[in-house]
């Protein structure tokens, strides 16, 4: 399994001052030479913490993968077909909230995720959907012409822990085989943390999972490439 770890959380600690420190691509390349597999990153609308500027940057630099997550609007669209990053994963996004709260409608919106997804793989970017464990979501996921899912972990994340963290964990299991039964690839990601990551380990099926929140807030305390190293432990090699 592959371990991506998201920088966002960075630039929101910069953004909160409006000056130049910390600087998320220098997070990016620290958590590379601690281990990490890929560097993502979410050009939101309103940039409310990557900016274009981090985009291009992280660009030139990240030297594993580039992951960028993304809305389906025709200028996100049209920056991502310039920058060219190995993975788009294209993600809900509304102003209002804190960080992104659910998967992506595909079945709801299959004709402009279709249309999305085919102008992106035009400039040789493959596409990932972030989508809740559903069956529907997957097979629209499929039929839409994405490479790739990603789970959305956050009701698991949320989950009080017992019975219930364990049965969203056999949701999340049973949506990961139906997605590799297709053909798609699949990540996983949203609340992952050093203690509920443990049991991803027996999802065979799941090939990356994303983390950020936890990484950077663990990094307050030990560093950040302390705090990489720690997770890539846990994270057994794919």
């Amino acid at each position: 399994m592959r371990l991506c770890i998201n920088i966002d959380h960075v630039a929101t600690l910069r953004q909160a001052r409006g000056g130049s420190e910390p600087d998320p691509v220098a997070a990016a390349q620290e958590c590379e030479r601690a281990g990490a597999d890929g560097i993502v990153c979410h050009l939101r609308e309103d940039r409310r913490h990557i900016n274009d500027r981090d985009l291009r940057l992280l660009r030139e630099t990240v030297k594993t993968k580039l992951d960028l997550e993304m809305a389906a609007t025709d200028e996100i669209i049209a920056i991502a077909r310039a920058t060219r990053p190995e993975l788009a994963t294209l993600v809900p996004e509304r102003r209002q909230e804190l960080t992104t709260e659910g998967g992506l409608d595909v079945v709801g919106n299959l004709a402009g995720v279709r249309d999305a997804v085919a102008r992106l793989k035009d400039r040789g970017i493959r596409v990932s959907l972030f989508v809740d464990p559903v069956a529907e979501q997957i097979d629209a996921a499929h039929a839409a012409g994405a490479d790739t899912i990603e789970i959305h972990t956050g009701a698991y994340a949320n989950a009080a822990g017992g019975a219930a963290q364990r049965a969203l964990l056999e949701e999340i299991r049973t949506a990961a085989r139906r997605a590799r039964e297709l053909g798609l690839s699949v990540n996983a990601g949203h609340g992952l943390n050093y203690l509920n990551l443990v049991p991803f380990s027996t999802i065979t099926e799941i090939e990356e999972v994303s983390i950020g929140h936890a990484v950077i807030t663990r990094a307050m305390f030990v560093g950040l490439e302390r705090a990489v190293r720690e997770m890539r432990a846990l994270v057994r090699p794919g």
